[in-house]
């Protein structure tokens, strides 16, 4: 049998004169020090405010003294709002699942930190709606400003966030008309270091997968600069000649990825290498982002390849995990911090008055070289 529970102790009542917990001490108010000081509210705010030249001092001492016993501390809030600025920052992003996204984050609150303001972070999840209670945000909340990764480029929700002279900062992705700010990668610059790093290791066939391009204007910048790549490469080749069975230049596709047709991917992987090998060819992949990187390497996998054997793969964007894939990923890697720097200084440079036309920010990316571009001819 269970061993009964032994007796509650009982509670004994104080001693008489015993004396009682002090109850929690309310935090001291202006009115507080206006009252121990024996001066008024108004008194007290100019000596909070620096204005210690109209007041006796009489008064600023006794202000002081009280303001000492009471132990009181303004409000950070209110006299943000007094002022007319929180030192709050809005950094909306479009998919914080994205390590691109996390990346920027981190930028940018290095530098809001050095400056002396609060970064607060929206994520979009990749939903228009979402935007909207983000920009919403900007008046409901009194942020100062905002750094933006936009989603929907279909409606104009910055509008009115502009006319009540909220700055606004483009990051990654840039719309048209807006007048802000936009700090960016050099994304012709990134297709470029990928595209003549798979051809100086003999890749000829190349499909560039990327998240879906509609809207997304470095996705967009990319897929142009893939198509000029290719165009440019053949104008060349045609220019000089061909001889007959030469094989063609470079050339290449590109495949949407999301995240419903994985199974779809694996498939055209398939295929398509296949079909390349059958010509002669030696197939690359050249991955739009870390997130079609992982959606590459994820159907690589699972049809049992190694990358840099069965075919070559570089991705835009440097990450975490991009050297435990095969032999390593070989990647072209976004300035991500500094990216997130730079849209932070431009937009407290903004908040702090800065007057002159948009600007347009760009940074070079690096190529980070690993075996899953290794030679086919090796």
């Amino acid at each position: 049998m269970p061993k009964p529970a032994p007796p509650a102790t009982p509670q004994r009542p104080s001693p008489p004169g015993a004396a009682k917990p002090a109850a929690p001490k309310a935090r001291a108010t202006i009115a507080d020090v206006a009252l121990a000081a024996q001066v008024s509210k108004a008194t007290v705010s100019r000596y909070l405010n620096g204005r210690t030249d109209i007041l006796t001092p009489d008064m600023a001492k006794r202000v002081q003294e009280a303001i000492a016993s009471l132990q009181y501390r303004p409000s950070p809030m209110a006299q943000a709002l007094k002022h007319g600025r929180t030192r709050l920052i809005g950094l909306a992003v479009a998919d914080v699942t994205n390590p691109f996204s996390v990346a920027v984050l981190q930028g940018a609150e290095k530098a809001c930190q050095a400056a002396g303001y609060l970064l607060v972070l929206f994520n979009l999840g990749n939903e228009a709606g979402r935007e909207r209670d983000a920009m919403h945000a900007l008046s409901a909340y009194q942020l100062d400003g905002m750094i933006l990764n936009r989603v929907d480029t279909s409606a104009q929700l910055w509008q009115d966030a502009q006319l009540h002279g909220k700055p606004i900062v483009l990051v990654d992705r840039f719309q048209e008309g807006m007048d802000a700010d936009f700090v960016t990668v050099d994304n012709p610059g990134v297709v470029q270091i990928a595209m003549d790093h798979l051809q100086q290791q003999g890749f000829d066939e190349v499909l560039l997968v990327t998240e879906p391009i509609a809207d997304v204007s470095s996705r967009t910048a990319r897929q142009q600069a893939f198509a000029h790549y290719l165009q440019d490469l053949q104008d060349l080749q045609g220019q000089a000649g061909t001889r007959r069975g030469q094989p063609a230049a470079m050339q290449g596709n590109v495949w949407e990825s999301t995240p419903h047709n994985a199974s779809a991917l694996q498939q055209h992987l398939q295929q398509w290498r296949d079909q390349a090998q059958q010509a002669g060819r030696h197939p690359a992949v050249l991955a739009g982002n870390a997130v079609a990187s992982l959606r590459v390497a994820t159907a690589v996998h699972a049809l049992g390849w190694v990358p840099g054997r069965e075919l070559g793969i570089i991705g835009v964007d440097e990450t975490d995990w991009a050297a435990l894939v095969g032999p390593g990923l070989s990647t072209v890697a976004q300035p991500t911090d500094a990216l997130g720097q730079a849209a932070a200084t431009c937009l407290i440079e903004r908040i702090q008055g800065l007057q002159s036309p948009a600007r347009t920010v760009e940074l070079p990316g690096t190529i980070i070289v690993r075996g899953s571009t290794k030679s086919p001819n090796h």
